[in-house]
This record gives structure tokens, sequence and C-alpha cells, in this order.
């Protein structure tokens, strides 16, 4: 007999699988781990000596996922005859592993605050990528050799089996930290912990610390300096409740091995005094990140602000070191109280693998989708030297030419594909809505993607005579407004003579908020608490979303005194209703069997539960381990 244990996972990335296999390795103990169809599935020798202690420690040791669901036991029939084999084909950016962390903070370990540590399965390896395949030598690591040790570690049943940039304080990487006045360098336990006990300091003492992570630059601050791209990095675990009002799966999340960002209600009213009543949010994932929290906690900090940044960044210190990293952009994460899904971000999603292969090139937003075997492989354009194909697919705008049998796809059009190739509906009837700033409503005959209802993109030229007579009666409208509402009319007017104005800046701008985009009119929305909004105006016209009536409609309510979160939540009220009533008029002609949700926008609160209540007989299909927003063309572009 052997004992089965199944572990439920959304994702299809292979490192829940792989840590269980390093776990099992360890303990020398016979078995069959495998990955499909939602579950990891591992069959172990069930009569051997250790496999209590082998279970024991993968209860203990297996990180936290979002992906993870549940799990389940059971005894089948056979024995497996061998240990389970793998090699790490591509790395990922990840939080720290439990064990990895452990080790951290172990002053008898090789890698006591030491910053680079990670093991096969976690941390930020992918910084530090540089070329396919993934050994030493395609790595910023290949100009340190490892130690006796490490190197042996690596050749070693465990978590670090394979590691490619494994490394410790005897063979690793040295750090410097600088002002203006001095410079010090750590490359031991004790020089580690004094560097960041420095940097915490400063940060108390509210300076601005510029540190290269192996996720990339960071600029932190104190939350007197947060601003609209600001994070706070919540660093004391115990304490995350006290300052924000999170529901189970978004603390559990924001603890996860991914460490997505994600955008929460702030519960303090101090710090909503500062922040505004919502923030993104995040936890210390790599090492730099962790070990700079550990001392802000010493100090009685439970939380810090920092931003994506780069080595121009201007701060009062500087912590870094003499290798390249290449930053993805981070996984922002979307949690309601009955789904979850990545709204943006290239960590965590990419690389990674997809059936079945087509001999196609995507390129898409630096992004490549190429055959790898009998499946595609996606990544970032630099990590590949080149490739045979038969023809590619570039996202329209790219402008250049890869090779003679090349087409354009269009980023809906893409979008809108990814979900159906994620969901293998390939040859089913779906239709769709892509909501990325303009709306776009999309067929699949079961071969090809048809627009039904084209984007149309906002021209704010002669927008204020277009909203005078959009109607009889219209041109008192804007009288009032300028009247009334002066500043508003005067950027509606200033805003006629811009190029790449989008709809949510024009909306923005009318409800008068100080975040004029779409980012502005979300966060305004979360303050409504109330149960029911108002209509907008989102009508269709010559097959197109028009854009007059609706800023229109936001122009009449707001002279007519009706309060901004309420008209905010509104909007995404209203586009909800659109939506859903063209979504299943389409579907009662064309028979469709599947609805498709894709574009960023979807990532807002009030729209997304608007089109859930909506279609609930019909519960739309949407990205699972890739992004909804333009992250996901790549990937759909292969398909088209």
């Amino acid at each position: 007999m052997a004992f089965v244990l199944e572990l439920k996972t959304a994702s299809s990335q292979p490192y829940i699988k792989n840590y269980v296999i390093s776990i099992v390795r360890e303990f020398g103990i016979n078995a069959l781990v495998h990955q499909q169809n939602g579950k990891v599935i591992a069959a172990f020798a069930s009569e051997h000596p250790k496999l209590r202690q082998c279970l024991e420690a993968i209860a203990e040791r297996l990180p936290a996922s979002c992906f993870l669901t549940g799990s389940n036991h059971y005894e089948i029939e056979g024995e497996p005859d061998a240990l389970p084999e793998y090699r790490p084909e591509y790395p990922l950016g990840l939080g720290l592993c439990p064990s990895c962390q452990k080790e951290m903070f172990d002053p008898s370990s090789r890698r006591y605050y030491y910053p680079f540590t990670s093991c096969s399965h976690c941390g930020g390896q992918y910084g530090f990528f540089t070329a396919f395949p993934y050994e030493r030598a395609n790595t910023s690591f290949s100009f340190f050799r490892p130690c006796t040790t490490c190197e042996e570690e690596t050749k070693r049943a465990g978590l670090r089996e394979h590691h490619r940039i494994n490394s410790c304080h005897e063979c690793g990487v040295p750090v410097r930290l600088m002002n203006k006045e001095n410079e010090r360098y750590a490359n031991d336990a004790g020089s580690f912990r004094t560097m960041f006990e420095v940097a915490a300091k400063a940060l108390k003492d509210n300076k601005r610390v510029l540190v290269k992570t192996t996720m990339g630059y960071r600029l932190f601050y104190t939350i007197d300096q947060v601003h609209n791209d600001s994070i706070l990095m919540m660093i004391k675990a115990e304490n995350i409740t006290n300052h924000l009002s999170l529901i189970e799966a978004e603390f559990n999340a924001l603890l996860s091995i991914e460490r997505p960002i994600l955008h929460v209600a702030v519960k303090d009213k101090t710090l909503k005094e500062k922040l505004g009543n919502t923030i993104d949010v995040k936890y210390p994932d790599d090492g730099f990140s962790i070990l700079l929290a550990k001392e802000l906690q010493r100090l009685g900090e439970d939380f810090v602000a920092y931003e994506a940044a780069d080595v121009d960044t201007k701060a009062d210190i500087l912590m870094d070191y003499d290798l390249e990293v290449a930053a993805q952009e981070d996984l922002r994460l979307f949690i309601n109280k009955d789904s979850m899904f990545f709204a943006e971000g290239e960590r965590v999603s990419f690389p990674s693998k997809l059936a079945p292969s087509v001999n196609t090139l995507s390129v898409a937003h630096g992004l490549v989708g190429i055959v790898d075997d009998d499946v595609m492989l996606f990544d970032k354009m630099e990590h590949f030297d080149s490739v045979e194909v038969e023809r590619s697919v570039v996202l329209h705008g790219d402008g250049r030419q890869w090779h003679s049998n090349q087409r354009e796809m269009e980023q809906d059009e893409a979008s809108f594909m990814s979900v159906i190739a994620e969901h293998h509906r390939f040859g089913t009837k779906c239709i769709g809505v892509h909501f990325d700033e303009e709306p776009s409503f999309l067929y699949y005959d079961g071969k090809k993607v048809i627009r039904l209802v084209p984007p149309k993109a906002f021209h704010p030229a002669e927008l204020l005579e277009n909203m005078a007579t959009l109607r009889e009666g219209s041109d008192r409208l804007v009288m009032n407004l300028k009247d009334k509402m002066p500043d508003v009319y005067a950027k509606l007017e200033a805003l006629q003579m811009r190029d790449g104005v989008t709809l949510f800046e024009a909306t923005a701008i009318i409800l008068g908020l100080e975040d004029e985009s779409m980012r502005g009119v979300t966060k305004e929305a979360l303050k409504f608490i109330g149960k029911g909004g108002l209509q907008m105006d989102t009508r269709v016209k010559d097959n197109r979303f028009d854009h007059t009536a609706f800023l229109s409609s936001i122009v009449s309510y707001q002279l007519a005194g009706v309060d901004t979160p309420l008209l905010s939540y509104s909007i995404f009220e209203s586009f909800g209703d659109y939506f859903s009533e063209l979504l299943q008029e389409i579907r009662g002609k064309t028979k469709a069997e599947t609805i498709v949700l894709c574009g960023s926008h979807f990532a807002n609160q009030s729209l997304f539960s608007r089109m859930q209540r909506n279609l609930k007989q019909t519960p739309p299909l949407m990205n699972i381990n890739y992004p909804i927003g333009k992250e996901n063309a790549v990937v759909g572009g292969v398909y088209l």
C-alpha cells in the first residue's frame, strides 16, 4: 500500500510540488510526486520508518501559499520504488520560506543576518537570473565561487539541492552602506546585523533609505512621506489587524510565500488621517526587507513605507552591492470574500509554462512566449537568445519586425484569448468583456476572436462642446459647470489640448479628486458604505461606448450636490450593470457557453462585486496564474 497526500492548488507553478519533493528526498523515502488538475499528489512508501517524520516536516515547513486551498489523504494499492527527482527549470521571485527565515535568525547558522539567504524554492532568485538554461553560470552569482560547504549542500538531498545561487557569509556577497560622509561594508554576521541596525535607526530618524534588495531597488521612509505610489510594509504580523481591516483571506495572502501587494481598508484612526481610508500593503519578502523589518521591530515600529525605485533615486542612505539585479513588477492580488485573482504584475506569473505548444513567437510588454518541447515558455525577452518559429505575433504598437511572417495583435483580443487558453476552452463558444480604460466586447467562435463592440479611444478635444450639444438643454449643463465649478471647468478646458488623456482621468477631474486617475476614482468609491448607487449614462452610440454621455451624467450629479464617494461607487455599479446586460444579450444571440472577464479595471471591489451579483447564474472565467491586466497578452497572443 502507498500513503497518498493531496494538496489542492490552483497554481500550475511547480514551487510547492518541488518543495515537497525536497523534503521527501531529505528523508530518503521512495515516493511519486506530480502535479495535475489542480492538485499536488504525493504517494509515499507507507511502511517507511520515517514517513511520519516526513509528513510532520511537510506540515511544519511547507510555506503558506495563496493557491493552497486544502488537503486530503488516503491509501492506494502499490508501492513507489524510487526517490522522486526534480530539476529547477527556471527561477521565481518569492518570499522566504519558513526554513530559510529560521536559519537567517539563528546565531549558530552560517547565514545569520545574511540577506541573500534562500533555498531552491524561495527568495529572490529571479533577480539574478540572466539567461536560459537556469544554471549558476547564467546568473550574476557566477562571479562568486561557492565555498565547499555551500557546494556540497547543492549536491545533498534537501531544500538546497540544485540551488543555483547558494551562498553564505564565507562565499557570499559583501554589501555596503553609504551616505555623504562615510561608507561601511558588511561581510559577516556581526557587520551585517550592525548595518541593518544603522539603516533602521536612520528610518526612525525620518531619513530616506534606498536598498538594493534581491527584488530590485526599494526606497524606504516613514509614513509622513507617503504618497499615491507608496506601499505600506507591515512588519509585525501580530499587530497587522490593529491597523488594517482585513478578511481572513487577505491576512493569509499577505503572509503567503507569494507575498503580494494588497489594497485594503485602514482601521486605525491615526493612520487614516495620514493615509486615507485605503492603502496598498505588503509583508516583507526578501532577506533585505525582512532583516530591515526585524530591526525596525526592535525599535517599536509596526510598519514602514516604501516604493519601487532605481539606483538614481535620491536618498539619505544607500545600501548596495556589486551584482546586477533585474527587478520584476510586483504582484498585486485582488481578494473579496468569494474570489481571488492577480490584478497586475510579473512576479510569480513569470517565468511559466502552458500547454499546448504552438510554433509561434508571441511578443508583448517586454515578455515573450516561445516553444519549449511540448509546451509554451513565457518570460522576459532578454533571457532568450534566438528561436526558430513559423510566425510571430506582436502587440500593436511594438514597431519591431521579429519575423518575416508576422502580424499584430490587440491587447483586448490577446487578454481575452489568454483566459480561454488557461481554462482550455479551445473549440467552444465564449463571449467576454475586456476593460482597461475602454470597454471592449469580444466573441470566440471556437476558432478565432471577433470584436463585437470594439473599444473607442477617448479623445478630449471638443469635449465641452460635445457635452453642450449632447441633447436639448445640455448647453445649460456646461454653463452651470463653468459658473459653479470653475476649477473643474478650467481643467477640462486644458484637457482638451492634451494627447493621451484617459477617460478616468477626465472622470477624476470632474469628481474633484487629487489623484486624477482610475486609482483615484477606485479609492473614492471604497469610501461609500451604503447599499445602492445612482445610474450613470452608459449608453452605446454607433456601436461604441459614449464618453460624452457618461461624463455629462457625472457632471449633472456633481452639480446636484451628490456626495463624491456615492458618485464614484455609482460609476462602477453602472458599468457592472452595463457589462452584465450586454453580455447576457450577446450570449443569448451567440449561444456561447462561457463568459470571460479580463482587463485590469475589473480589479475593483465595487465593479467586480456587481458583476458577481449580476452573473451569479453564469459565473465568468478569469485568468488563474496570469494577471488579468496587460501582462496576459503574451499568453493569449500565442493562441490567437
